[in-house]
């Protein structure tokens, strides 16, 4: 019966691709922007769906609930996803964080969804630590007290009707996943609890009942309500969990989003929680007034009751109306004075007082859509330009207001506003008065940065805004309008070290170690400037500073020092700072920039900063060593910088240079996946192990281009899924378990101290199957697990030798810790005498 119901749905959604003539709404050319504001008029239920992480949204629902029925849904996450892996460039932890809480907000314009996060700053305690098996660790290191203050807050704040987060409470889900859930069940009693955070509703939140939570069901069979979300829609011509993938792309960093079929899809969900009565539980929205007719059904007040069918009436002529602009204009903005004149009568009436907050805030998000529908017809097209989207203290800008008129129809009283920061003044507004059909007329505004002005951070909202309001049917409409760029407040000078880590070999100690210091002018004009280095007692650089002179804006200067430590330096850590002074002014801070097509620019500041550890690095002599970069780490550099003979090889090496030059070959993380030149000569690569060659390969996840019997030289099966083949706990007790052999004593004798102070985790992908003739090496578990025996494999191929490692050496090195440098420095002298 199922099948037949199946294919039944099919063919159904196979009809529904064939256009149907005489059908208006079918051979009309679709208005994409204006249904998007249009559609939320139908219904007054909002949605809340809670994860962890940038890209846990449940997209293909999302886009079902927002696009298709028009509910007004957000996302609320926890951190800001530092911890996860990078696959389009080699930013990791508050760089990272940047990236993907950008992507989330492209992906979230697609489906309609808007997109929050508990995290407020960059190294913010809602941190994404890593990976970790249990809600309890998670939320013992954000800080649970913190972190469900901050979810109550904005529970009370957003009033959602139902909340669904996207994961369960289960042993086989992440910690982070897990504490979200756990938070947002006890979040259902709490967040109508006045004695739980009393302080927000003096601040003047009120509590709030959410009315039913949800989670995705573990089966269709335990499932209480499932419904079918595959429908394809016209406007935006695909399904919505094709819609859904469309947001998904923009998560470039985490490699999501995939070409799916039209096909039917149902999402099955489980009522966990539900503070409303219904004789229909298996309906999403049973018991939850979804629009003004089921709100006047329940209203008390007469009067009350009469308007809110009317404006309902008005609201549902606006959706039918679509795509004529000039129609829905006028009613949209008659139905904005209508909600004016029901908030107003509300006020006044009888009720209950949590029947009277609740309508008011359905009747405010009313006023919000109307105004965006209202805009939307107008037909009003606004670009905003600034002639530097770079501003310092104290300087000045000016922004250039270009609004045209594209519709058929002559737009009234239309005014043009610079929204800017409260230390800044006032906003600033002119009159355009009116444009008619075609017209166009542009406003400038002269802006003065203050000389105390904080610089921005990356979440900041934005500096600038535009505002233009217009007036029609005796009521205001507006919207806010922002650059199509990131304009920022930056200090007048960027100081960046080429490497901001730095290893000393007590080995063998560098008499001079170049230091490349990159100087970029932020301000708008000349400057000059000297750097210098602010060198730890006994150290020494050469020159001591170094000018530098700019004329424009964004010019970039490389200044280069040697620095000398002393000749008799001690093991341990070091820093100095970078540091350029212009005008009496201190500037010791690098602005990163991180720019990537699919998002907006950002700025990330932080201390210029170079970070030294000095330790003892043995190096086999001559030792030659060829690395395969992946672009997701800067293992090589790190390790040219202790002194080892590293070449990293390009396409046409692996192609057909002489690989038998190098004593061993190593790849950077998931090289197979980002170099497809390395899966074409992975046959040269096991060839040049059968023929004396030492080939290490570093962590790969299974969908990586690895062949499980191909790929190595032996079968090697990488452990799936995720969660069940990784070691969290970065302190877990390592032993090993051939402790005289060569790969813990040559060239450095590998202690247990060598395990220490390593960073986010042990290891992650552990392979879970390998032929016999590998070797095991370490044995490691989190707390109350079964230990894994294959960080490290090694095999003997032909006359050489090939080893694989899962074990996270690629962050360690990156956050200097000494042990990780000694044993990786091992595994890849393997083979040399």
């Amino acid at each position: 019966m199922k099948k037949v119901l199946y294919y039944l749905l099919i063919l159904l959604l196979i009809v529904s691709l064939i256009p149907l003539k005489g059908n208006a709404k079918e051979d009309i050319h679709h208005d994409v922007e204006l249904w998007n504001a249009v559609k939320p008029l139908n219904t007054t239920v909002t949605f809340l769906n809670t994860g962890a992480h940038p890209d846990d949204e449940r997209s293909d629902f999302l886009a079902y609930l927002s696009r298709g029925l028009g509910v007004k849904t957000s996302s609320l996450i926890a951190n800001r996803g530092e911890g996860g892996q990078n696959e389009i460039g080699t930013e990791l932890d508050n760089g990272l964080g940047i990236i993907r809480s950008n992507e989330m907000i492209e992906a979230a314009k697609i489906t309609g969804v808007k997109a929050y996060h508990l995290s407020e700053t960059t190294s913010d305690p809602i941190y994404d630590f890593g990976f970790s098996k249990s809600p309890d660790e998670t939320l013992e290191k954000w800080g649970e007290e913190l972190t469900y203050e901050r979810f109550i807050r904005f529970i009370r704040t957003y009033q959602p009707d139902i909340v669904m987060p996207s994961f369960r409470d289960v042993e086989s889900q992440h910690g982070h996943h897990r504490a979200i859930t756990i938070l947002s069940e006890q979040a259902f009693e709490d967040a109508a609890d006045p004695t739980v955070f009393p302080e927000q509703l003096e601040e003047g939140l009120s509590t709030w009942q959410v009315k039913k939570l949800y989670l995705p069901a573990e089966s269709e069979e335990t499932a209480t309500t499932s419904i079918e979300i595959g429908d394809y829609d016209p406007v935006y011509e695909m399904t919505y969990p094709q819609l859904g993938e469309e947001s998904r792309y923009m998560h470039k960093s985490q490699g999501m989003g995939r070409d799916i079929p039209a096909e039917p899809r149902q999402t099955h969900l489980e009522l966990i929680k539900e503070a409303v009565h219904t004789d229909y539980p298996n309906a999403l929205f049973a018991g939850i007034p979804y629009n003004f007719n089921e709100w006047a059904e329940i209203v008390p007040a007469k009067n009350v009751k009469a308007k809110l069918n009317k404006l309902q009436q008005k609201l549902d002529e606006i959706v039918e109306l679509y795509p004529d602009r000039e129609a829905i204009l006028s009613v949209s903005q008659s139905a904005h004075k209508d909600v004016k004149r029901i908030q107003k009568l509300v006020g006044k009436a009888k009720m209950p007082s949590n029947l009277k907050n609740d309508l008011l805030h359905k009747l405010e998000l009313k006023e919000e859509q109307l105004q965006e529908v209202s805009f939307v017809a107008s037909r009003l097209h606004v670009e905003m330009e600034i002639d530097t989207e770079v501003l310092t203290p104290g300087s000045k800008g000016q922004v250039t207001m270009t609004i045209t008129n594209e519709g058929n129809q002559k737009i009234k009283h239309i005014d043009a506003t610079l929204v800017t920061p409260e230390s800044w003044g006032r906003d600033k507004t002119q009159k355009v008065k009116h444009l008619k059909p075609n017209e166009s007329k542009k406003v400038t505004f002269d802006v003065r940065v203050p000389e105390d002005e904080p610089y921005n951070t990356p979440y900041d909202e934005s500096t600038l805004m535009g505002k233009v309001e217009f007036k029609e049917k005796g009521q205001t409409s507006g919207k806010l309008i922002e650059f199509n760029h990131t304009v920022a407040v930056l200090p007048e000078l960027s100081v960046a070290p080429s490497s901001e880590n730095l290893t000393i070999n007590t080995a063998d100690i560098q008499e001079e170690i170049p230091v490349k210091v990159q100087v970029k002018n932020y301000y708008n004009g000349k400057k000059d400037a000297t750097v210098s280095l602010n060198l730890p007692e006994g150290w020494a650089s050469n020159p001591v500073e170094k000018e530098v002179s700019f004329t424009e804006q964004h010019e970039m200067e490389e200044v280069t020092f040697t620095v000398s430590p002393p000749s008799d330096i001690s093991e341990g850590d070091y820093s100095f700072d970078v540091v350029a002074e212009a005008n009496g002014a201190i500037f010791n801070t690098t602005v990163q920039e991180i720019s990537y097509d699919h998002i907006k620019d950002s700025y990330f500041q932080y201390p210029a900063t170079v970070n030294i550890v000095a330790f003892e690095l043995l190096l086999p002599d001559n030792l030659k060593v060829g690395y395969i970069e992946s672009g997701f780490d800067e293992v090589a550099d790190y390790l040219i910088d202790t002194g080892m003979d590293v070449t990293k090889l390009t396409e046409a090496d692996l192609a057909s240079g002489d690989l038998t030059q190098y004593d061993a070959i190593v790849t950077g993380i998931r090289a197979y996946l980002s170099r497809p030149d390395l899966a074409e000569n992975n046959e040269r690569l096991l060839e040049y192990v059968e023929g004396g060659g030492h080939y290490v390969v570093q962590y790969h996840k299974p969908d990586d281009n690895w062949n499980i019997d191909a790929t190595a030289p032996y079968s090697l099966e990488i452990g799936n899924p995720s969660i069940q083949w990784r070691v969290t706990d970065e302190h877990a007790e390592v032993t090993l378990t051939q402790p005289e052999h060569k790969l813990f004593n040559y060239p450095n004798e590998v202690t247990n101290h060598d395990w220490d102070n390593w960073v986010q985790e042990r290891g992650l992908y552990f392979p879970m199957n390998w032929d016999n003739r590998y070797e095991t090496f370490v044995s490691m578990a989190d707390p109350d697990e079964d230990p894994f025996t294959s960080g490290i494999l090694l095999a003997e191929y032909g006359e050489g030798t090939y080893l694989y490692t899962n074990l996270v050496f690629y962050r360690q090195i990156d956050n200097q810790v000494p042990g990780a440098y000694r044993i990786f420095t091992n595994l890849i002298s393997y083979g040399v005498e």
